[in-house]
Formats: structure tokens, C-alpha cells, sequence
């Protein structure tokens, strides 16, 4: 049975990744700075060398958008320099890597989703952050996957989905951008993608999220719809009205073609997705939902 180090096992994706991991592989859950900091080479490489595993995960990261302006160090440490140094230990072991990346790697110039092959170009330290942690894993290794996500939700962690649920159940009027434009993506289809990719031995670069593309007024209008929450009003607006401290993609679509032409396996659609994680939530949305 192959071993596995999944980084970040206690966020929205590892904890969901980690239940299905279990099932097939000998799994070790790596749970943020309290296990190991990904950001200290030397602990990283003694801590590689100690566990020996035939594949790593890096689900670690720092996500807040926002906050990584103002922290750019730290979020080029976290996100960038810590993944080549999990590649440096990898090269050492002989051990795969697999790192989740993200939409934010582009600038949004783009109206059609982006290929793996597109051209970078980060508008946030965020974007560059992650942008920065592929490019070290790919100077280290021979052999790696780098995965592509976007927008993620799911039941282990905070998300728009949710935030868009808590507003409308205390009664709150919701104003939303429109002018970004994404692919919405859910955890478990991210999870049984990376494991499929897995499973076939792929490598590269690989775009991995649920099919379509929306605004998020046009995700949260979905949320309320498919919640029985039609009647909470939610006004568009744009991204400059909420003055965040981040450039956003206006554009970040991704094209998923490379992997169904690895995998054989189309993603299914984000409002389908979407459906089956509020039915999972509220177990019949129409008679349940609280708005």
C-alpha cells in the first residue's frame, strides 16, 4: 500500500480528500504549523526523510485573498518558497508531488476558459504566491502534478455558499459582483479528480473544476433559488464598489478538455454540483431551507 503526506489535511479540501484517501492508501494527515511548517526548509526535509512517503499532497496554503496583500511575505513563504522546499524533499525520497494551485495564476484579459498552457499573470500576492509555489516545484522535480482549481465549497470549511446562506437567513439584503466570471467548483468532484489522476499516473499541469461558468451574482442567485430562498432580494454590483485590497481576475473560467482527454471523465456541471451539496445540507431544500 502507498504512503501518502497530505499537507493541509484538516482544511475544506484535505479533511475531504483524507476520508477517501484512507480507503485505498496509508495515509499521513499533516494538520497546518502544529505538525510540520512547510515554510522551515530544514524541518521539512528532516521531516521527509524521517516518513519516507511515495506521494505528497499540498493542500496547504494561505487562502485569504485580502489578507496576503498586506502579508505578502508570509504568503510568498507559505505559498510559494514552502512548496519547493516539500519538492526538494520530495527529489530526495523519490516521492511524488501533487500541488493545488489556483484560477488566480491568470489576470482575467481572457472570454474563453484558460488552458493549462495559457500565459500567467497574476493581478494579486496571492495569484503570485501560488503562481511562485508551482514554478519551485516544477524547478525541483522531474515528476510532479500541479492541479488547478477555482472557487471552492464544500462541507469542512468557510465558503460562499455558506456566507451566502447566513445572510439570507437572518433577513439580510445581499449585494454581489458581477463582473467576475468563474467556474464554481465542489470539493468532493476536486477530490475524486485529483484521486483519478492519481490512479491513471498523470503529471504536468492539469485544470480540474465543475463545468460552466458564472458571475458570482449569478452563484449566489443559484444558491438562493435552489435553497427556496427566491424571494431574499440581492442587488449586482461590481468589484470596485467593494473595495477589497486584491485585484481579482475578471475572467478566470478554467477548460477542463486536458482532463477528460487524460481521465476518459467529463466533470459534471457547477449548478448540478451545487444542487447536491444543498440537498446534503437541508436534505429536502424545499421544506428545510430557512429563508
Amino acid at each position: 500500500m502507498k504512503r501518502i503526506a497530505l499537507m493541509g489535511a484538516s482544511g475544506m479540501l484535505g479533511t475531504d480528500l483524507l476520508a477517501r484517501l484512507n480507503e485505498a492508501y496509508d495515509c499521513i494527515a499533516v494538520n497546518g504549523m502544529r505538525d510540520l511548517d512547510i515554510a522551515n526548509r530544514s524541518k521539512v526535509l528532516r521531516w521527509m526523510e524521517a516518513v519516507q512517503p511515495d506521494i505528497v499532497i499540498n493542500a496547504a496554503a494561505d487562502t485569504d485573498v485580502d489578507g496576503c496583500e498586506t502579508h505578502g511575505v508570509r504568503a510568498m513563504q507559505v505559498n510559494g518558497k514552502g512548496p519547493g522546499y516539500l519538492a526538494q524533499a520530495c527529489a530526495q525520497v523519490g516521492a511524488l508531488m501533487v500541488q493545488v494551485s489556483t484560477d488566480f495564476v491568470f489576470d482575467g484579459a481572457s472570454d474563453t476558459p484558460y488552458r493549462e498552457e495559457a500565459p500567467v499573470n497574476p493581478l494579486s500576492v496571492y495569484g503570485a504566491s501560488k503562481l511562485l509555489g508551482e514554478q519551485e516545484v516544477a524547478s525541483h522535480l522531474e515528476r510532479f502534478l500541479i492541479i488547478r482549481t477555482s472557487w471552492l465549497y464544500g462541507a469542512h470549511g468557510r465558503n460562499f455558499v455558506e456566507a451566502i446562506l447566513s445572510q439570507a437567513e437572518q433577513g439580510a439584503a445581499l449585494r454581489v459582483v458581477d463582473d467576475q466570471i468563474g467556474s464554481p467548483t465542489y470539493v468532493p468532484d476536486l477530490s475524486r479528480a485529483l484521486i483519478r489522476l492519481l490512479e491513471i499516473g498523470a503529471t504536468g499541469t492539469v485544470h480540474v473544476a465543475n463545468a460552466g461558468a458564472c458571475s458570482w451574482y449569478d452563484f449566489a442567485r443559484k444558491i438562493l433559488e435552489f435553497s427556496g430562498c427566491d424571494t431574499v432580494p440581492i442587488e449586482r454590483i461590481t468589484s470596485s464598489e467593494l473595495n477589497q485590497a486584491a485585484r481579482r481576475p475578471a475572467y478566470s473560467a478554467l477548460s477542463c478538455e486536458h482532463y477528460t482527454s487524460l481521465s476518459g471523465e467529463l466533470i459534471r456541471p457547477w449548478t448540478e454540483a451545487l444542487q447536491q451539496y444543498l440537498q446534503e445540507r437541508f436534505q429536502k431544500v424545499s421544506k428545510d431551507a430557512k429563508c
